[in-house]
């Protein structure tokens, strides 16, 4: 579908790929400017978060030797330039999903506009969401897969494999809560019906599954539930309200056409 110009020199008022790209271009370097200065909150706040990230390891400690290693000089800044970077891609979620949801808006029409805007307020929050829940999920990971190292052993966690583990959890886990929203605007748009989500619900659940899988290294049932669990329920409840709306529209369309 292309987009619409809003100029009064072209009648049809649509954009050719030349301004698509500049007008894409516009967008990634206003989402790379909010991460980059997310980035410099997050870097002020890495330091207390990485002490929370590191509680896991606290509690194993308490009944064999664990530790969290360097294994580099620059091992140490390393990750927390890593973690100042993941905050600010988190810290400005609402900046880069905005710029997302700006860029498909000049496509629609004015009333779907005014939904993919409502969509864009439960965009962030749900994201947010989602790396909370991550958040919440990897201390018991890490501690189930720590719990198969012998008391006699000593554990050596890799700083910067361990940050990237907690922080690719966090952050797949909040773009899959994401992930709703974006079904529910193809099919305000008009381009997916309710019921062709609803029959595909074996694939939404598989979906859920092996992306919980993927987002949970782990062997660690439980783990992968907390994860897939709530997705599937955001799956079925994407597909009621789009159904819910499809409804309503055949009947304006219905109506529309009866006078």
């Amino acid at each position: 579908m292309a987009a619409r110009r809003p100029r009064g020199g072209n009648p049809e008022k649509r954009m050719s790929l030349g301004e698509h790209l500049v007008e894409l271009r516009k967008r990634l370097m206003i989402a790379a400017l909010g991460i980059i200065a997310g980035a410099v909150v997050g870097w002020w706040l890495s330091e207390y978060v990485w002490d929370l990230l590191r509680e896991p390891i606290t509690m194993i400690a308490e009944n064999h030797d664990a530790v969290i290693n360097y294994d580099a000089v620059t091992g140490a800044f390393g990750v927390r330039m890593q973690l100042a970077l993941v905050l600010g891609i988190v810290v400005s979620s609402p900046i880069w999903l905005y710029q997302i949801f700006a860029f498909v808006t000049p496509a629609m029409k004015t009333r779907e506009k005014r939904y993919v805007f409502g969509f864009f307020f439960s965009a962030v929050p749900m994201f947010l969401a989602g790396c909370f829940v991550g958040w919440l999920i990897f201390p018991r990971i890490v501690e189930f897969m720590a719990g198969f190292v012998p008391p006699e052993d000593a554990t050596f966690f890799n700083a910067s494999y361990y940050l990237d583990f907690v922080l690719k959890l966090v952050l797949a886990t909040g773009v899959g809560f994401v992930t709703p929203v974006f079904l529910t605007i193809l099919n305000f748009a008009g381009v997916l019906r309710g019921m062709t989500i609803l029959k595909a619900w074996r694939w939404g659940i598989l979906f859920a599954v092996v992306f919980a899988a993927l987002a949970t290294p782990a062997t660690d049932v439980l783990a992968m539930s907390l994860v897939a669990g709530p997705l599937i329920v955001l799956y079925f409840l994407t597909a009621g309200i789009a159904v819910w709306h499809d409804r309503i529209a055949d009947r304006r369309l219905a109506a529309s056409l009866a006078t």
